[in-house]
């Protein structure tokens, strides 16, 4: 439904953007009938353009479901925490530096090169923020936040792609999704930039469903007289949305059966990781995951965990943290096995999940909020304390509905330096330091002298684009084939 509209004085059946006044009538009797007229309290006051858009707002949501989640997720018993008998930690293939077994490692990665050259794989960001907590008016993705060029986050993610293309002889095509708060603006800046050099006929953008925000008593609260209260539904609807929009029946079509998935915040994930592919394809798995081993007992990271055979991620706020500090036999930490939000997914089970069915779906959270809204003479309000609840979906939800699930130790850092907060752990000057250390660690694996300091930050600052090395092989061969090599100074940048 589109955003203008005529007014409400017209003859019945008349068309309001397109849709007939009957099918407007029948929307505001639905909500009538299910106890949220509250919706509609200021309708008559509205202009044919708010009207429009409420009512299109309004036909984005799913009552039946919202009266579920209403009984399900609003009472004391649901309120009262996550399940946790049976629990125990997850394993993982460990890395081949770790114990893990070399053998398996190198035939993962050759089964995820012959995917990548068949051209089966796809990448998938999630990116619907914005850049609030980073300080920057703008979607997360355009932030700038390499040590030099300042390139964006989407700048570094379409290099690793486009360079992974160019490796294995088969470009690669790029799902994005946006949110309905930054969709414009992030298609606007890809154009902008002509799409960092990708084929703009593989790079994909579609919007994030959205959830109605509700009183403690079920009510849909209103954000203005014309609007709802809507927010995204959570990571987890990204499962929906490819289903939604298409993009997995254009996966079929495109013989792509393999989704790399990727938040917007973590420059240094290897998007299009070979080995990762691999296991997942070796084992027959639906969806598998990322692993670093946690910092620390506290560190605020999901676990990977074993329930009653099924693998799932227990977030760090729901497990006690008598049990975060368990240690095993040797005095490490017995649930070791951080979730980083780094997934492979087989596409016909992101179908499944989407579509739902008899005992498979997503399970939606609450988290109580303060959300502004308007008081019953339409006046805003702002709370100070939480005043109502989101519904919300997480994409590791999904595992224990996976057959074959597989985790898979990685890095820390060749993978995971998440851009979050604007100052201390995990912020932009946190992540530059990273990517200086990654950088200065493939030089010095090719014999180059760069002093560092205790930590492994380089003195000099340098730069490698993905075009020239995205990950420690690509940036071997390209080191050793230049000629002459460079002087590795203050500055240098090489692409």
């Amino acid at each position: 439904m589109s955003s203008a509209g005529g007014g409400r004085g017209e003859p019945a059946g008349a068309a309001l953007d397109g849709i007939s006044m009957a099918t407007h009538e029948s929307l505001i009797e639905s909500f009538q009938r299910a106890g949220q007229a509250q919706v509609f309290a200021f309708l008559d006051t509205l202009g044919p353009t708010e009207r429009a858009r409420l009512l299109a707002e309004a036909a984005e949501v799913d009552l039946a479901e919202l009266d579920r989640l209403n009984r399900t997720l609003l009472n004391s018993k649901a309120a009262a925490g996550i399940d946790l008998t049976d629990l125990a930690p997850a394993p993982y293939e460990k890395r081949p530096e770790h114990g893990g077994d070399g053998g398996a490692w190198a035939r993962a990665k050759a089964a995820g090169e012959t995917a990548l050259r068949e051209g089966r794989v796809a990448a998938f960001t999630v990116a619907g923020g914005q850049g609030t907590r980073l300080g920057y008016d703008g979607p997360k993705g355009t932030f700038p936040v390499t040590p030099l060029r300042a390139k964006s986050l989407f700048q570094v993610f379409a290099e690793k792609i486009r360079a992974a293309g160019v490796r294995y002889g088969r470009p690669l095509h790029w799902f994005i999704m946006t949110s309905h708060a930054n969709h414009e603006a992030t298609v606007a800046f890809f154009a902008e930039h002509r799409h960092f050099g990708l084929d703009p006929a593989r790079v994909h953008f579609f919007r994030q469903g959205r959830m109605p925000a509700v009183d403690f008593s079920g009510k849909i609260l209103l954000e203005t007289r014309g609007s709802l209260a809507l927010s995204p539904d959570g990571h987890g609807g990204s499962l929906r949305a490819l289903s939604r929009s298409g993009a997995l029946d254009l996966m079929a079509r495109e013989g792509i059966d393999t989704l790399s998935y990727f938040q917007v915040d973590n420059p240094l994930v290897r998007c299009i990781d070979p080995a990762f592919l691999g296991w997942h394809r070796l084992a027959g798995s639906e969806m598998s995951s990322k692993m670093v081993p946690k910092a620390y007992a506290e560190e605020k990271v999901g676990h990977f965990c074993r329930q009653r055979g099924r693998l799932v991620v227990v977030e760090y706020s729901d497990l006690p943290m008598a049990m975060q500090r368990e240690t095993d036999g040797a005095g490490g930490l017995r649930y070791l096995a951080g979730s980083i939000a780094i997934h492979v997914l087989d596409r016909e089970f992101v179908r499944r999940m989407a579509e739902g069915g008899e005992g498979v779906a997503l399970p939606f959270h609450r988290a109580d909020k303060k959300i502004p809204t308007i008081d019953a003479a339409g006046n805003p309000v702002k709370p100070d304390r939480p005043n109502g609840v989101k519904f919300e979906l997480f994409v590791f939800d999904a595992l224990p509905f996976a057959r074959h699930p597989v985790v898979i130790e990685t890095l820390r850092a060749d993978d995971f330096s998440p851009v979050k907060n604007a100052t201390g752990l995990d912020s932009p000057v946190t992540c530059r330091d990273d990517q200086l250390r990654q950088f200065a660690r493939w030089l010095r694996a090719q014999g180059v002298a760069l002093p560092a300091d205790a930590t492994g930050r380089p003195e000099v600052a340098v730069e490698v684009s993905p075009l020239f090395g995205y990950d420690e092989d690509s940036f071997a061969e390209a080191w050793r084939a230049r000629r002459p090599q460079p002087e590795v100074r203050e500055g240098l940048y090489l692409e």
